[in-house]
């Protein structure tokens, strides 16, 4: 975004996709068949920066069992409209070592990105890796990976809201909107 009266202006002229309301809702129910799957394992919980963190900030609360929680940071968008070279920027601290994964990230768009960091896991020694994705975008085409755990799914738009960003600004809003 150039400016703010950009950012306002794209806002304004967008369509919401989901409300909050039912954002929340998604949540719940991956809470619920994550608990189920995950409450005797004691896993570590990895966060793909910056879109995972809003959808880790609502689910983690609701996971009622011991988990370990770390991040790492690895992009093809950066502040751009389509994806690039995958950019490592940060991995985990914790060691991955024979741990039960369970990965979480914003959106499942093409899936290269989240397919590239199952398989870094898996090559650090990962015993499993789980991906859960507050959405997944129907893109007509077959993708390298497919999440074991989807909140909502999306249409084949250009979105924004709960982790997602349109050149940088509104990943905090609360809701899904869509470009016209």
């Amino acid at each position: 975004m150039t400016n703010t009266a950009n950012a306002w202006d794209t806002l304004n002229n967008a369509v919401c996709i989901y409300t909050a309301e039912e954002i929340n809702t998604a949540i719940q129910t991956l809470a619920a068949a994550i608990q189920q799957d995950y409450a005797d394992k004691h896993p570590l919980v990895i966060t793909v920066m910056n879109g995972g963190m809003i959808f880790a900030g609502q689910l983690l609360p609701m996971l009622r069992f011991p988990l370990e929680c770390d991040y790492l940071h690895a992009s093809r968008y950066g502040q751009a409209l389509h994806g690039r070279e995958l950019a490592w920027i940060a991995m985990p601290q914790t060691d991955v070592n024979n741990r039960h994964i369970i990965l979480l990230d914003d959106i499942l768009d093409e899936g290269h990105t989240l397919a590239a960091i199952k398989q870094k896991l898996l090559t650090m020694g990962a015993a499993s890796v789980a991906c859960a994705v507050l959405t997944n975008k129907d893109i007509n085409k077959e993708k390298p990976i497919t999440a074991d755990y989807v909140g909502l799914t999306l249409p084949n738009r250009y979105v924004f809201g709960c982790g997602m960003d349109v050149s940088g600004a509104w990943r905090n809003l609360p809701a899904i909107y869509a470009m016209p």
